[in-house]
């Protein structure tokens, strides 16, 4: 027994070993170059130029950010980036099981130099942070997409394109130079557009699939529903899909059909403000775009073919003979999933409940992770994503057995805030938090991370 705020509480020491951790060849954490100082540089960054009374706009604090970025997002656009599904109990659940784990730190470890490193995939990466697949990037800031391509680049963070993204994956690409990219699919029920994205990813570099699963259908989401807002009515967020040739083949001869739904849109200034917007964001001059169907009709040709909801674990065979890319399953919370995933080969599994915001009530992604880092047993990595605000959130994360980590609303935040600058603080705040809180719990390597010692609060 411990006390907890003055109050008795048991508590439950998890200590992992290192077999439990994914260790094949393709992810071994090395020490052949110490990392860059993170925490001290960062630190040394922010109270050198607060000589100068030079303070960030970007806020470290979780709260704080979000905050600011409230103040400057519309309405609609912070609904839909800070909302979750229902009563917003799982996006709750999130950081409240977060909270139940507890850091035990080591003393006496020689902790001078820590080492971030990793390799995932074939690719050094300098620490194990991502940028998770966000969509409608444009509701946040004018440069979406572009901007977090060119932060991630700069930052060397692995960025994985949306495939809601507000900016064409070629763009975000050209901008990124040799930054890691990959991509996220949600499978249409167009198999041809499905092939049309894989050879426009696989073209444009990017290094791995991210098959998002937990959305064939879209949650109940509050905030969105009681402002009626949908971002992708207005054409936001379907850039992949009008930049792409077999989707826009032959849109401008379709006939956009009298709908026969009996809930229909009025026909007053508001709604054609929404059909203007669907034409001013469509790809091409205004003048040619306000002459064709195409951009009318774009938005409900991807209402039809966004997600396919009869999707088995027998597609995945399909879907691997369509690509040399390595394919993550992103979404898995369940055990079992993870066998399934193990026994129909995929590379990867994304620990991930959407940030909470698919289905209320559903199971804290970081109390899911350990029962599928036990299930995959080292045969293939575990990435995590749902909740991380912190870098002793990420240490926490890969403690407990994940070999990397997505970092989300926290960077849509940054980049509202200040853009592409904004994203930067945002990930160099992240590591920073998580190379101080390395070497402060006695760890020099990622390895010394996965075997620390964690305890449960219950």
């Amino acid at each position: 027994m411990v006390l907890v705020n003055g109050m008795a509480a048991q508590v439950t020491t998890q200590r992992l070993r290192q077999s439990e951790v994914f260790r094949p060849t393709d992810m071994e954490h090395e020490s052949q170059q110490p990392s860059p100082e993170y925490g001290r540089r960062r630190q040394q960054s922010i109270f050198v130029r607060g000589l100068g009374h030079m303070v960030s706009r970007v806020p470290i604090d979780f709260s704080a950010l979000e905050e600011r970025a409230r103040r400057v997002m519309t309405k609609r656009g912070f609904a839909y980036a800070a909302g979750a599904a229902g009563s917003e109990r799982t996006m709750d659940a999130n950081r409240e099981a977060f909270d139940r784990w507890r850091i035990v730190p080591r003393m006496l470890c020689d902790v001078s130099r820590r080492d971030l490193s990793l390799t995932l995939f074939g690719e050094r990466l300098p620490t194990p942070l991502i940028l998770a697949p966000i969509g409608v990037l444009e509701m946040a800031h004018a440069q979406a997409d572009l901007a977090a391509a060119r932060a991630a680049a700069a930052e060397r963070v692995p960025f994985v394109f949306s495939n809601q993204a507000s900016v064409p994956m070629e763009k975000c690409a050209a901008a990124m130079g040799n930054g890691i990219r990959w991509f996220q699919l949600y499978w249409s029920t167009d198999n041809q557009l499905v092939i049309s994205f894989l050879r426009r990813a696989e073209a444009c570099g990017c290094r791995a699939l991210v098959v998002t699963l937990d959305t064939p259908l879209l949650g109940w989401r509050p905030r969105d529903l009681d402002l009626g807002f949908l971002p992708f009515l207005r054409g936001m967020g379907i850039a992949q899909y009008t930049s792409d040739p077999v989707f826009c083949e032959g849109l401008a001869q379709l006939r956009i059909e009298p709908t026969t739904d009996p809930v229909k849109p009025r026909n007053n200034l508001f709604h054609f403000g929404a059909r203007w917007q669907q034409i001013r964001r469509y790809p091409g001059s205004l003048l040619s775009n306000l002459v064709s169907r195409a951009p009318l009709a774009a938005v409900p040709k991807f209402l039809n073919i966004y997600s396919r909801a009869s999707l088995t674990w027998k597609d995945l065979a399909w879907l691997r003979e369509q690509t040399h890319l390595p394919i993550l399953l992103k979404g898995i919370l369940s055990a079992e999933d993870a066998r399934l995933a193990v026994e129909h080969g995929v590379a990867g599994i994304i620990v991930s409940n959407h940030g909470g915001r698919q289905v209320d009530g559903a199971i804290a992604a970081i109390d899911a992770l350990p029962g599928v880092v036990k299930v995959a047993n080292g045969r293939l990595p575990v990435l995590f994503d749902s909740g991380i605000r912190s870098g002793s959130d990420m240490f926490k994360a890969l403690a407990l057995g994940a070999s990397a980590i997505c970092l989300g609303r926290p960077y849509v935040y940054g980049l509202a805030i200040a853009g592409e600058h904004g994203v930067r603080e945002v990930i160099q705040n992240v590591l920073a938090d998580f190379d101080l809180t390395m070497a402060l719990a006695g760890c020099a390597t990622l390895a010394d991370v996965a075997s620390a010692a964690l305890e449960r609060v219950v």
